[in-house]
C-alpha cells in the first residue's frame, strides 16, 4: 500500500492559511478605514473653508477706522530736490510751493596737505573741540600720529565728530588732507575748531579752512525762513519734508492728496477674499453623476448656511448710517451669475471722490454696532464661534466621528490580534497531530506486507 501524502505541510493546508483568514476577517476594518478617510477629507475641506472665512477679517481690519479711508500720499514735482512722508492722522490735503535756497550745513574743517596718509607723522598732541555738549578732547599718541591714525582715534572717541582723509589731487605734492565734520547740521550744532599744537611731528598740522555749521534757507509759498535740519517738520501739517539739494530760484510743487488707488486696492483685497469663500462653495456644489459626496461638501447644509449669511449681508441694507450710501451695490460691489462678486473700481472711485465721508460712514458706522464692517465681523464671528458656530460645530462633529472610527478600528484590531493568535495555536496543534499521524502511517507502511492485513493462499 502506498504511503499517505499530505502536500506541502503535514496537514496539506496552504502555508499562509492564517494570513488569508485574517485578511478576510479584516474587511470590516478596511470599511471603517475608508469611512474614516472620507471624514478626514471632509474635515480638511471644512478647515479650508474656515481659513478662507477667517481671512476676510484680515482685509477689513482698518477699513472701519478713519485712517483706513483716508490714505494720504505726498507728490513732489522734483524728488531730487525735496521729498517727504505723510502722517495721515495729522495731515491735511493741499498744495504748497517749496524753494530750497540753501541746505543746512555741518560744522567742518580741513587741514593743510600731507604727502601721504600713513607714513608722515603729525606728532603727539591734542584735539580740543568746543561743541554744544561742552569741550571734547582727543589725544593723539605716538602710535597714531599719521593721518590715518588720527582718523581712527577721532572716530573711536565718539564725540559727535567724524574724521576722514581726503585725496585732493589739485596739490600733487601734498594731496592728503584731514577733514573733520560734525554729525549734525544747523546753528544748534556749531563747533569751534581751535588752532592745533603738536610736538615732534614731521610736518605741522593745522586747519587750512574752517566752515561753520549753519541753518538752511527755504521758501514756502513765497515766505522765507531758516531750518536747522534737512528733515523739516511743522511746515506742512502732518508732513516731514526731506530736503535733498539746494536749487535757488526754482520752486517745487508739493501736494498732499487722498490716495484713492490705495483705498480702492484695500476693497479689491476684501472682494478677493470674499470671492475665495464663494468660489469654494460653488466648486463644492458643482455635482454630477461622478461626484463622490462622501468626500466633498457638495450639497452640505453648512455651505448653504455660509452662503446665505454672506449673500444677505452683501445684498442687504445697512441701517443707522449717517450718509447716503446704505448698500454695497452703490459702491460697485454686487453678485454676478457665477455666484461670486464683481468689483467696479470706477464706480467705487467715483463714489469715494464725491463723498469719502459717506463711504466711511457706510463701512465704519458708529464703530461698534452699525456699519458694514461691524455687520460683517458679527457674521464671521457667528460662523466661527467656538461654542455654537456652524463651521466649528461641523469640524467638531467630524473630529468626533474620526475619533469613533479610530476607537472602533483599534478595538477590532485588538480582537483580530487575539483571533490570529488563537488560529495559529489551533493550526500548530493540527500540524503536530497530522505530523504524528503521518509518522505512524509511514511506520505501518514499512511492516511486512505493507501493513495491509492477512495474505490469502490458494
Amino acid at each position: 500500500m502506498p504511503a499517505i501524502s499530505f502536500g506541502g505541510l503535514a496537514s496539506g493546508l496552504p502555508p499562509d492559511i492564517v494570513e488569508k483568514l485574517i485578511d478576510a476577517e479584516r474587511a470590516p476594518i478596511r470599511n471603517l478605514e475608508g469611512k474614516k478617510g472620507n471624514s478626514e477629507a471632509r474635515l480638511k475641506l471644512v478647515s479650508e473653508l474656515e481659513t478662507k472665512i477667517s481671512n476676510i477679517k484680515g482685509t477689513i481690519g482698518d477699513l472701519a477706522s478713519r485712517k483706513g479711508f483716508n490714505d494720504i500720499k505726498l507728490e513732489t514735482g522734483d524728488p531730487n530736490i525735496v521729498q517727504g512722508t505723510v502722517d495721515p492722522s495729522q495731515s491735511v490735503t493741499g498744495s504748497w510751493n517749496i524753494e530750497v535756497i540753501e541746505l543746512p550745513q555741518k560744522a567742518a574743517a580741513i587741514t593743510a596737505g600731507f604727502p601721504d596718509k600713513d607714513r608722515t607723522e603729525v606728532g603727539v598732541g591734542y584735539f580740543v573741540f568746543k561743541t554744544p555738549d561742552g569741550e571734547k578732547e582727543v589725544y593723539i599718541d605716538g602710535q597714531h600720529s599719521t593721518l590715518e591714525g588720527v582718523v581712527q582715534a577721532i572716530n573711536r572717541a565718539r564725540i559727535g565728530m567724524r574724521a576722514s582723509v581726503i585725496n585732493d589731487r589739485k596739490d600733487e605734492e601734498y594731496p592728503f588732507k584731514l577733514m573733520i565734520t560734525g554729525e549734525q547740521v544747523g546753528d544748534d550744532s556749531k563747533i569751534e575748531y581751535p588752532t592745533l599744537y603738536f610736538l615732534d611731528g614731521d610736518m605741522d598740522l593745522y586747519f587750512d579752512e574752517v566752515r561753520e555749521a549753519k541753518n538752511g534757507v527755504v521758501k514756502v509759498d513765497g515766505f522765507e525762513f531758516e531750518v536747522s535740519d534737512n528733515s523739516v517738520q511743522d511746515v506742512i501739517p502732518g508732513v516731514t519734508l526731506e530736503l535733498k539739494q539746494a536749487s535757488p530760484g526754482r520752486s517745487v510743487n508739493v501736494s498732499v492728496k487722498e490716495d484713492q488707488e490705495e483705498v480702492s486696492a484695500k476693497f479689491g483685497d476684501f472682494v478677493k477674499t470674499m470671492n475665495e469663500v464663494l468660489t469654494f462653495i460653488q466648486n463644492q456644489n458643482r455635482l454630477n453623476e461622478n461626484s463622490d459626496t462622501s468626500k466633498t461638501l457638495g450639497g452640505d447644509s453648512l455651505l448653504r448656511s455660509v452662503e446665505n449669511r454672506l449673500r444677505r449681508l452683501i445684498q442687504g441694507q445697512q441701517f443707522g448710517i449717517n450718509g447716503n450710501i446704505t448698500r454695497l451695490n452703490q459702491l460697485g460691489i454686487q453678485f454676478n451669475r457665477n455666484g461670486t462678486l464683481n468689483f467696479d473700481q470706477e464706480k467705487f472711485n467715483a463714489s469715494l471722490a464725491r463723498g469719502p465721508e459717506h463711504v466711511h460712514a457706510f463701512f465704519a458706522g458708529d464703530g461698534f454696532s452699525t456699519g458694514f464692517v461691524a455687520s460683517l465681523k458679527r457674521e464671521i464671528d457667528t460662523l466661527l464661534n467656538s461654542a455654537f458656530g456652524p463651521v466649528t460645530n461641523r469640524k467638531r462633529s467630524l473630529e468626533n466621528k474620526i475619533k469613533q472610527f479610530d476607537d472602533s478600528i483599534a478595538r477590532k484590531e485588538k480582537q483580530l490580534d487575539k483571533k490570529e493568535k488563537t488560529l495559529r495555536n489551533k493550526f500548530a496543534k493540527l500540524e503536530e497531530t497530522m505530523s504524528r499521524l503521518k509518522s505512524q502511517g509511514g511506520a505501518l507502511g514499512a511492516l511486512p506486507g505493507g501493513g495491509g492485513g492477512p495474505v490469502a493462499t490458494g
